[in-house]
Formats: C-alpha cells, sequence, structure tokens
C-alpha cells in the first residue's frame, strides 16, 4: 500500500554513501537504472579518480535555451548509530509516516523528488522547451572538492549550457519554506604564535601563550559582538552575520616545558554584505595586536560573493517565485548559513537557488534520528512538478536569441 515514490525513496536511503567509504558506485548504478526507466540519457564523468558525477537529461524542444540544472549530492556525512532510535541505515518508517535515515534530508529526498517529479510530468505527456539536466556529485559533504568544484570546470560542465540551477536548502520547521540565493563565504584560519621557551617553573617574558592568549581574546570578542547583533535584531538570521568558531588549539610538548610555539584554529563564515579584504585587515590587525612572531594561514579562503536575484524583474525568479504564490507557499528569502554546492555554480555566474520544500519539519541534517515525514516528501514531488514546468518554459531570454 505504499506509495511507489517512499518505496524508491527508502530504496535509496538503504544504499550507504557515508563518509569516509562512501560506496558511489551503488548509488550510481540506482540512479542511473531509474534514469534508464524514464527515458532519460545518461552521461558519466569521472572528475578524479573515483568520483563520478552522474548527469541524467531530459531534453527539451529547444537545445538552443539555456538548461534548467537539478543538482543533489549523493554522499552522507558519519553517524554515531548509540543515539539513533533505528538503524541510520533501514529506512525505518514509523507508524506516523517519518522515515528515519541517514541523507532522509540531507539531501537524498530531494534526488529522488526530482526524478518522481519527472516521472509525473512525462506521465502527464508533458514536454518543455528548455532541457533539464540532473547532475548527483560526490564528496560534497566533504568540502566538493573532488566533486561539484572540479566539475565546474570541465567540458562537460559548460556543455550544459546552464541557465538556471536548484540545489539544496534547509527544513524550516515553522509554515514557511526556507529559499537560499547566496551562502556566506568559509575562511578557515590558522593562528600560529612563536614566543620564549624554557621551563615551566620561570616566569618567562614574550611567551606563545600569552600572545595566543591576546589573539584568542580578539577573535572570541568580535565572535560575541556578532553573537549579540544576532539576539538583538530579530530580523537577522544566522546567514547574515559572521560567526567565528575556535575549532582547534595546539601546542606544548610536556608540563614543565614552555613551549616556543602555540597555534588556534577558526573556522568563519562571511555573509556577502562585508566587505572581506576589510575583514582580513582586521584578522591581520587582531594579529599584529598580540605581538611580534604572531602569523596566520588560509586553509580555506572562499572569495566568491555571488548572489542569485531575487527580484521580480528577473525571469528565473519570477518563475520560481509565482509557482510558490499560485500554490499558497509562503517564502523565506535567506543567505544559506553554511556551505553548499551552489557556491560553485554561482562562482562560474550562473544563479543558483538552495531549496528543500521540508516545512513543518524539523532540522536534523547531520543529526541523529534523521528523517523526513512520507507526507512532506510527497507534497515536495507536487512542488517541484510544478517548479520545473514553470523554470523550463520560462520564454527565450534577450541573451537566447
Amino acid at each position: 500500500s505504499e506509495n511507489s515514490s517512499v518505496t524508491l525513496f527508502r530504496e535509496y536511503l538503504r544504499i550507504d554513501t557515508v563518509h569516509p567509504k562512501p560506496d558511489y558506485d551503488a548509488a550510481v548504478q540506482f540512479l542511473e537504472r531509474i534514469g534508464t526507466d524514464l527515458g532519460l540519457s545518461c552521461q558519466k564523468v569521472e572528475v578524479c579518480q573515483g568520483r563520478v558525477v552522474l548527469i541524467l537529461t531530459w531534453q527539451g524542444t529547444n537545445p538552443r535555451l539555456r538548461s534548467i540544472v537539478l543538482n543533489s549530492h549523493t554522499d552522507v556525512v558519519p553517524v554515531f548509530e548509540e543515539h539513533w532510535t533505528y538503524p541510520p541505515f533501514e529506512a525505518v518508517k514509523d507508524s506516523q509516516g517519518n522515515i528515519y535515515a541517514r541523507g532522509a534530508q540531507d539531501m537524498k529526498c530531494v534526488s529522488i523528488q526530482y526524478l518522481e517529479a519527472i516521472r509525473r510530468l512525462k506521465a502527464e505527456g508533458k514536454s518543455f522547451s528548455r532541457t533539464i539536466h540532473l547532475t548527483f556529485v560526490p564528496d560534497e559533504e566533504v568540502g566538493g572538492h573532488k566533486g561539484m568544484e572540479m566539475f565546474v570546470q570541465r567540458p562537460e560542465f559548460k556543455a550544459l549550457n546552464v541557465g538556471f540551477a536548484m540545489d539544496e536548502g534547509l527544513a524550516s520547521p515553522s509554515d514557511t519554506f526556507s529559499v537560499f540565493y547566496g551562502e556566506r563565504s568559509p575562511w578557515w584560519i590558522k593562528v600560529k604564535c612563536m614566543g620564549s621557551p624554557g621551563h615551566g617553573s620561570r616566569f618567562i617574558s614574550n611567551t606563545a601563550a600569552e600572545k595566543m592568549h591576546k589573539v584568542i581574546n580578539s577573535f572570541l570578542a568580535f565572535r560575541e559582538s556578532e553573537k549579540q547583533r544576532l539576539k538583538s535584531n530579530s530580523s537577522l538570521t544566522l546567514g547574515d552575520v559572521t560567526s567565528l568558531n575556535m575549532t582547534m588549539l595546539e601546542g606544548g610538548v610536556s608540563f614543565n616545558v614552555v613551549p616556543s610555539e602555540m597555534a588556534a584554529s577558526f573556522d568563519i563564515r562571511i555573509p556577502p554584505t562585508v566587505d572581506l579584504k576589510a575583514f582580513e585587515e582586521q584578522v591581520a590587525t587582531w594579529c599584529r595586536g598580540a605581538g611580534d612572531g604572531v602569523t596566520y594561514e588560509f586553509h580555506q579562503k572562499c572569495m566568491d560573493q555571488h548572489i542569485t536575484s531575487t527580484d521580480e524583474s528577473d525571469p528565473w525568479w519570477k518563475a520560481f517565485s509565482g509557482v510558490c504564490r499560485d500554490m499558497k507557499l509562503q517564502l523565506k528569502l535567506e543567505i544559506f548559513p553554511a556551505a553548499t554546492d551552489s557556491r560553485y555554480i554561482r562562482a562560474v555566474r550562473h544563479p543558483a537557488i538552495g531549496f528543500s520544500p521540508m516545512n513543518r519539519t524539523p532540522v536534523l541534517l547531520h543529526d541523529h534520528d534523521e528523517f523526513l515525514n512520507e507526507q512532506v516528501f510527497l507534497r515536495g514531488i507536487e512542488i517541484y512538478a510544478r517548479l520545473l514546468t514553470a523554470l523550463a518554459s520560462v520564454p527565450p531570454l534577450p541573451a537566447e536569441g
């Protein structure tokens, strides 16, 4: 009696694509099987050894027009099984219709919703002027460096002739649906402090620890100011402020030895409204203020601040928002607080929206007992079917002749 789309969703959830050893081959074979069943053409692009991007294509009636790209990633994050009510890769459905599995929200639901929306449209005999590509990419959960970041530089990506892309968003516990039109820039900074070493019984001057104390105070004082700014302004979301967290602290060899070097690592996420050059100068000022021998280095430094237009004069946004109005979906426009593969698509100058149609659903990505209700999942298929109909029917744009 279970809906066949739900059955397919649960089958996909049972494929173990968890890091550090995701079974990408099984996922690609599964998705390719569905694509073939739907009459979609298939292309596999190995962006580096063992990392394959699967492209399923529904050809439009006017291939010269720019295409719609539906992106999703096949990998999922690790689990701590002892904290789960049900085994995280069995896709158990409880009596309320909640389906528990790693990837239920992030983001195997969206992959199947894309496919099932196309199944529905094809069954209705629909065809559209614009081509629709579905891209299934690896390694998003570990930064996308061996996935989308490499893919967007390849000729196979350029051949997609992208006009507009959709990727993952977040669940929303309220009635509203979150729509993400940009992302914060992730900066990972390691600060090193050099100082005078010596015996742990002495008051040594100019130690690495004293300098590190000043560095940490400066960084965390800024963190507190941004935290309070978010707390005091109800119109702001997490994506509107800069988050900063110290994530690693290193140094020392023994209890009785004052170390000559200490290091602290910081994860910083910066909204597109911030002047990045000015922010780096602030970081440099904090380090200079801590004393001599204090340096910093980047382990990640994203400088792209492109955002996607949400102006009603934009034809892509007009098509997207028009469907949502017609379906009475209340949208909340936000900057994504973390990072998705959308940033790589925007960086090569293509508009991309992050959207997972999951309202009235707790945000459980990367959390224990991740679940999605089957009725929310099925409603998402209906929403995507309407969105694809509108987006793939956007009239030719001036640049398209």
